[in-house]
This record gives structure tokens, sequence and C-alpha cells, in this order.
């Protein structure tokens, strides 16, 4: 078929009796599918089942250095649980990481709480001032976008590239704005589209020369050992690293967590800084805890021993997601392939897929798809506010359906684009 934006009028009505017949028979099927997050199937879920028998009444619970875990203390966590997040999360040093609680959304909400009520490191805190600024990736992460909202940031939207955020736009405004006092980032198959970052993007980030004192990354590396496959994988620079050569150590957070590693909601989570930035959150945290769950942690260590264990593990996710993902974007190549009517990206890791609608079309889609049963993302999720300027965007989580509610899915998906596209064709030339 040609590309639909070179067919007549008479050929897009013709396609659209066809296609408004198919939704029909799509409709009286009766499907209630859902593809709106980013969940771990069950087979997943299982393959930590061990953790609930590596501890056991008989064992003594104490730590590599003798610590009970059963009992207070060790506030930022116990050693053998910092080295394990420390690899994950691609940290040189453990004792730059603090293991929290059981999720990263959570430890990121937290410091930008700490941040609005307190300020960082003796400055002001933002609730005292008359504008605070954070700048946003999008496509994007729509929680890290609903933390900012929630206190009131307001949010400056920054493209994607194929290398990571324009990083010509991030310079201008840290550079500029001292009302810009952070940037959220996820540097590994980002969220939603899978892009990880170049090196030369993280030396620029790195490298960055901010207005104010307070700003930072907030570096959010949730898919650091998220692979779809064996012989083709993203790897980054140490982001920590690479700001204490550019000599601005103290200029990022880095968070990460194991909830699509062992169980989601019931793993560990951590956070890496400078040893300035750790002092300050640990006066903080003191406050609000006198220790996180270091019996968790003990069970994570214990199970997961260390990195070669991680990557194994993580092999068998990828055994489970890559299938899902590969037959989601061989419909897509099928059936849209060549009419000009939306475009992909094959990402190598992570857990989502974007794809971008012509301009106008991707609420319509999403309406479609859940007239017919099937439940996606809201469009405009990926920005902040909920706002895509073109309403183009729509993120596909194909990792929770079985293989057979997932074809049904994604042939109900192309078709809604399909119809979506003709219809604003039509109305275009009307």
């Amino acid at each position: 078929m040609k590309p639909y934006k070179e067919m007549s009028r008479e050929e897009l009505l013709v396609c659209k009796e066809d296609l408004d017949q198919r939704y029909q028979d799509a409709q009286s099927k009766g499907m209630n599918l859902n593809m709106s997050r980013g969940k771990p199937e069950k087979g997943q879920l299982d393959m930590g089942m061990g953790l609930m028998s590596i501890l056991d009444k008989d064992c003594d619970m104490k730590s590599d250095d003798g610590t009970d875990c059963r009992n207070y203390g060790e506030l930022d966590g116990i050693r053998e649980a910092k080295v394990l997040m420390a690899g994950i999360m691609g940290i040189q040093d453990p004792d730059h990481v603090i293991v929290f609680g059981n999720g990263s959304l959570s430890t990121m909400y937290d410091a930008v709480c700490r941040s609005y009520t307190s300020g960082v490191m003796g400055s002001v805190p933002w609730c005292k001032l008359d504008r605070v600024k954070f700048l946003c990736p999008v496509p994007g992460y729509d929680r890290h976008f609903a933390i900012t909202e929630h206190f009131g940031i307001e949010m400056v939207n920054i493209p994607m590239t194929p290398e990571g955020p324009d990083m010509d736009l991030v310079e201008r405004y840290v550079a500029e704005d001292a009302a810009v006092k952070g940037i959220w980032c996820v540097p590994k198959y980002s969220n939603p589209q899978g892009i990880s970052y170049s090196d030369e993007t993280i030396r620029r980030f790195a490298a960055l020369k901010p207005a104010a004192e307070d700003f930072r990354i907030y570096w959010d590396n949730a898919y650091a050992v998220h692979h779809l496959y064996d012989d083709d994988q993203d790897e980054i620079l140490d982001i920590l690293d690479e700001c204490a050569k550019a000599g601005n150590p103290d200029m990022v957070y880095v968070f990460g967590s194991t909830s699509k590693i062992s169980m989601a909601g019931a793993g560990i989570a951590a956070m890496a800084a400078s040893r300035n930035n750790l002092d300050s959150i640990k006066k903080s945290i003191a406050i609000r805890t006198i220790c996180y769950d270091k019996i968790n942690q003990l069970r994570h260590a214990r199970y997961f021993k260390d990195m070669d264990t991680v990557r194994a593990h993580m092999k068998k996710h990828a055994d489970i997601l890559r299938p899902k993902f590969e037959a989601v974007l061989d419909v897509l190549e099928n059936e849209l392939g060549g009419l000009g009517i939306g475009s992909w990206v094959r990402p190598k890791g992570g857990y989502f897929i974007t794809f971008e609608a012509m301009d106008g079309c991707a609420k319509n889609i999403v309406k479609k798809c859940k007239e017919a049963g099937v439940t996606l993302t809201n469009a405009g999720a990926p920005f902040p506010y909920g706002k895509d300027p073109h309403d183009s965007v729509i993120r596909i989580a194909p990792s929770f359906p079985s293989p057979s509610e997932l074809e049904a899915a994604t042939d109900l998906f192309v078709l809604c684009v399909k119809l979506a596209s003709v219809e604003k064709l039509l109305e275009n030339e009307g």
C-alpha cells in the first residue's frame, strides 16, 4: 500500500470504510487488556522467589562486618548491599552509596522534598524562593514530572536526541538561570525511548557550569542492567566519576533500585553522591528514620552475591522480554512500515517502546484503543503537565501481557493508528 499522505481523498475514504468495519469487529471481541505500565510479568517475578528462602530462622542474620541486621543501626546500609547497588548503578566506589528502602521513586521524592524544605548543603530552601525550575528531557518519565509538579516546580521541556538531551539547551539554561535547580535524567535505555546517553553527552553534563550553587543532576539509572540482547548492549560512563574529574563532584545524585530485578515494590533502592552530599543527606534522614530494612538488604546481598550473578539473572529476564518486544516491533514494521503515519525505535533494553504518530493523533489513537478494550498510557503522559505539544507520542509497555494478549493488543493498536491517521488526513483536507 502506498503512503497515506500520497492517497487521494477518494482513496482515503475507501480505506476509512474498510478500517471502520475492522474496528467494529475488534470492538465486538470484548477485549480487556492493559499495556499502560511497565510491570514485570509473573514469570519474571517467579525468578526472584529464592529471596524468600535465602534467610531462615537458623541464619545468624549478620552482615559481613558482624552487624546484627535485626537491630537498629547502619543508617546508610550494610556494606554488602552498598557493594551490590554500586555495581548495579555503575558506580565505582561503594562508599559513595546510601541504601534506602524498597523503591527509588520514594528516594527521588525525598531528595526533592529535602531540597524544598531544608535546602541543599546549606543553600536557601526552595520553598523560600520566588521561582524554582527543573529541566525535563522529553519524552520522559511521567512519575518524575509528577514529583516536581507536586512541589509547584516549573518544568521546562528539553527535547531528546539520539545522543541524549539537547545539551546546547541544557548548558544554556543551567548557566544563565539561577532558578534552574535540577534536571531529570534516565541515562540508560531511557523511559520511554530506550535511548542511552553518549559519552560526549555525559561529559558535557559533568562539565556544566550552573548559575545555581544548589543545582543537581537527578540521574535515575533505572535500567542499568536491563539489556534485551547478549551481544548488543549499551554501556554508559560513571557520571559520579566524570563529575569529580570535571571539578563538579557535588553536582549529581544517582538513583537505582532492584524493583525490576528482584520483586517490584519489595526490592532495595539506593542513592550515590559525593561525600559532601551524603554527609548533608544523612543528617536529614537521621531525623526521618533510625535505619532502613537491613534484613531485606541482607537478603538481596546474599541472593545476588556479585555482578556475575546479577547479569545471569537479568539474562533470564531478557529471555522473557525480548520476544515480546520483537513481536510488537515486527507488527509495527509489517503493518505500518512505509505508510508514513508513524515512527519508532528498536530499543536494546529497558521496558518501553515509543511510538510517534502523526501530529494530532495520539489522543485519538489511545481513545480508540481503550474503547475497543486495550488500555495504554495516557497520551501526553511522557511530558510535563501531561501536555504533548504535538499530540504524537505514545508509550507502549510490552512486558506484562501474555504473548497471545500482546499479539491481540498490538493488532488493535496498529488498526487504531491507521484509522486515526486517515481521519486526521481527511480532516486536514476538509
